[in-house]
């Protein structure tokens, strides 16, 4: 299929190369002419668009878009592409990690237009090129069939790892409780380790340790593999901050908890930890920090650096 990809960082150019990589054609689009033009130049699939005018004139209808923005800017470009010339049964995606409430309101507002709304959530960071994408899809069954062909191609396998989940709003809903899962994994694998270096006098090699836990441990895992990985970059961990940033998913997974008065104590403690680490200094921070940057290429403040 052709669609167009709105957001070219560090997710959106990476899944353009997957969907080529499988035989769809991809128009692309982003501020940043320099990363859109070379991304172009890699595969005749892709077309640098020069606006959001002409990517809409060159797409065939029903038109299909995916979106890779920060959840700041998704009206705004929801409104730009609507001045662009999208109309009825065209298709607007949300790739990134918007609150679920808000695209249910952009799936009602769009829907009036008689156009369609998918909200995606997304997960796989940096390595989804290769390893896929994990894909919790959220819109009207007529909407999902029509971006079926891109979804399987973005997936680990055609059928697995990806699913259509529920409604508008119920792919960002499952992945903001994706998220908050994953800030209590990390807090747990972080805490562990904090544990074991401050036991001086058994001397521990966290650096051994973590590559035992790889093979054959009931807690090995992919955070515990980027771990590993850090490790093996810098044993100590010296060249990272302890300052962990939070994305907004883990705030809202608590929120919502508290909303429907469901306890998540472990998902909200560690979301609390986030913010002890920006107040003193915390091995468990480096840890996270690790993770963080393994997964999703997060910028991490480097040790040293002062607050912005």
């Amino acid at each position: 299929m052709k669609l167009a990809m709105v957001g070219l960082g560090k997710m959106g150019a990476n899944m353009v190369r997957r969907l080529v990589r499988d035989g769809h054609e991809v128009v692309a689009y982003d501020l940043d002419t320099v990363s859109m033009e070379t991304l172009a130049s890699e595969s005749d699939a892709i077309t640098a668009a020069e606006s959001l005018a002409a990517l809409v004139a060159a797409l065939p209808q029903p038109r299909v878009i995916w979106l890779m923005v920060p959840h700041q800017f998704v009206d705004n470009s929801i409104d730009d592409l609507t001045a662009a010339g999208t109309g009825a049964g065209d298709l607007i995606i949300d790739g990134g990690n918007s609150n679920f409430k808000l695209s249910q309101a952009r799936a009602a507002r769009l829907i009036e237009s008689g156009m369609h709304f998918v909200d995606c959530g997304t997960s796989g960071g940096v390595w989804g090129l290769e390893n896929g994408y994990s894909l919790m899809v959220g819109g009207s069954t007529a909407a999902v069939a029509l971006i079926e062909p891109a979804l399987k191609s973005l997936a680990p396998a055609p059928d697995q790892g990806w699913g259509h989940v529920g409604p508008a709003g119920a792919g960002h809903y499952v992945k903001m409780v994706h998220n908050g899962i994953e800030y209590g994994m990390m807090q747990a694998y972080a805490e562990g380790f904090e544990l074991m270096q401050s036991k001086q006098e058994m001397a521990l090699d966290m650096q051994q340790v973590a590559h035992i836990w790889q093979h054959g441990s009931v807690v090995r895992s992919w955070l515990l593999d980027l771990i590993a990985d850090a490790f093996d970059d810098d044993a100590s961990l010296a060249s990272l901050s302890d300052y962990v940033d939070d994305s907004g998913e883990g705030r809202w997974a608590v929120q919502d908890s508290i909303d429907q008065a469901v306890p998540t104590p472990v998902l909200t403690l560690a979301l609390q930890m986030r913010f002890r680490s920006r107040q003193s200094p915390a091995y468990a921070g480096k840890v996270l920090n690790a993770m963080r940057a393994g997964f999703g290429g997060h910028r991490i403040k480097p040790a040293g650096e002062p607050e912005a």
